[in-house]
């Protein structure tokens, strides 16, 4: 057996097994020919998707064949994604939507990254920077990536756990069973560099520029991401292409790769733009001994068709925000930057959505909301603790965190019924509306759960939902 479902392993199975013992064990077990070759280009397609979580990765084979996973050096881009959290957990989130379960996990080397991945994330996992030594050695030894036989050798030996292994001499190790075990030893304490060549599509727009000799200086750095930029624009531009995300990477003498990217809010081919953009972020690069080649490569492209620009005299120029957003999408990510966009319902909290900060605008037109909504509005409703007379009228005061408010003024009610398409819960629900005003001049946008009268339409507890300006 190479490969078993959650199922199959409760019941006792494992990889490895003959299948006669395995179906000797579960009776009417269902068995599957295997498809190496079908496996195989199944997993390059997903490090090719892979490949808008970061610029670097690989089919990770590191484990001996067949390769069961995929490596991402996210340094420099997770940030992006909202933090290496949000990142591992949109990534299984979206493998779980095509049916594949996946584990990942986040660490300082890759063989520690390989050993989290499969043996403690549940199903993310991110070890914070100097802590994986520790998570490390009490982990089993088949989380080394050893050679078949090898960990239960060691069994034999009394060595439990990869700590076990550290704490004792190498040399008599070694020489019992090679220099495999201290090198996987080094890669996982990230002693020794793990190189690996990265994924790159069939149809990438790619150009490269090779040196006699490394270089490593910033402003050396700089002049050939210019160059690079120029050579890229010109083959975008004879495909009828723009970039939306561009990748560019250092091969360094030591076989190590470091790698920039930054995207674009709608597709470019503008050199200077997007010079500026890289080299933003060129302080971020390590070159080590020096840098031997550099590769700028467009791994999102969209059609972009050339525009004639039209000079008026009597019409303002409409103002171009792109390069604003550009700018700061990559430096803080582009999930932060967005824009509101109202959406058809009655419910506050779902009257509105976030789309991108340059997203076309909707063409459905929305009608607006019969009563003022507040400039501000809670994510959650806070509870508040009230005086007020049942069933429509509003508070005489109210406490929020603590502190009395005397209401002034109030108008009211406003009645917002729930969406019972949406869910069956909501088939009764009512939510009564108040603006209310303090005796400081502070306008509050605050509900009752309920009508009033009848218990199932909601709690009738009173909750703050939002602040007038």
């Amino acid at each position: 057996m190479v490969a078993l479902d959650a199922a199959a392993a409760a019941a006792g199975l494992r990889i490895g097994m003959p299948a006669a013992q395995a179906q000797a064990t579960v009776p009417g077990l269902a068995l599957r020919p295997a498809e190496p070759q079908a496996d195989a280009e199944a997993l390059e397609r997903l490090a090719v998707r892979a490949l808008r979580y970061s610029p670097l990765v690989a089919v990770d084979a590191s484990g001996g064949l067949p390769a069961d996973g995929l490596v991402l050096e996210t340094t420099g881009a997770a940030h992006l994604h909202g933090g290496e959290e949000a990142m591992l957990a949109d990534m299984v989130a979206r493998l779980a939507r095509i049916g594949i379960t996946a584990r990942a996990a986040a660490a300082d080397h890759l063989g520690a990254a390989h050993a989290f991945a499969r043996r403690c994330a549940r199903p993310t996992l991110v070890v914070a920077p100097g802590e994986s030594r520790a998570l490390l050695e009490a982990l089993p030894l088949a989380a080394l990536r050893l050679p078949a036989g090898m960990p239960a050798a060691l069994h034999r030996l009394g060595f439990e756990t990869i700590g076990d292994l550290a704490r004792r001499p190498r040399a008599p190790l070694i020489l019992r069973f090679g220099p495999e075990l201290g090198r996987r030893l080094d890669q996982a304490f990230g002693h020794v560099p793990e190189p690996f060549e990265p994924v790159r599509p069939v149809d990438l727009v790619e150009v490269k520029q090779g040196f006699m000799e490394p270089i490593g200086a910033p402003e050396t750095l700089a002049r050939y991401t210019e160059k690079l930029t120029l050579a890229l624009c010109a083959a975008l531009e004879a495909k009828g292409l723009g970039a939306r995300r561009l990748d560019l990477l250092f091969h360094r003498v030591d076989d190590r790769i470091e790698a920039v990217r930054i995207g674009t809010a709608t597709p470019q081919r503008d050199p200077a733009r997007l010079t500026r953009l890289l080299c933003a972020k060129l302080e971020t690069v390590a070159p080590g001994f020096g840098i031997e080649e550099m590769r700028l490569a467009a791994t999102l492209a969209e059609p972009l068709a050339n525009r004639q620009s039209v000079s008026s005299l009597a019409e303002e120029p409409e103002a171009d925000v792109a390069d604003l957003v550009d700018t700061l999408s990559n430096r803080i990510g582009e999930r932060n930057i967005y824009r509101l966009e109202a959406v058809e319902s009655d419910v506050p909290e779902r009257a509105q959505r976030r789309v991108a900060a340059l997203a076309e605008e909707g063409r459905r037109s929305v009608p607006p909301a019969r009563w003022p909504r507040p400039a501000r509005l809670l994510p959650v409703p806070d509870p508040i603790d009230t005086i007020a007379l049942l069933p429509d009228h509003p508070p005489v005061g109210f406490t929020w965190k603590g502190v009395r408010h005397r209401v002034k003024r109030a108008d009211g009610p406003e009645r917002v019924f729930g969406e019972w398409w949406k869910r069956d819960a909501e088939t009764a629900a009512v939510r009564d509306y108040f603006r209310v005003e303090n005796e400081a001049g502070e306008r509050f946008w605050i509900y009752r759960a309920g009508d009033g009268a009848d218990p199932a339409t909601g709690s009738h507890r009173w909750f703050l939902h939002g602040f007038f300006a």
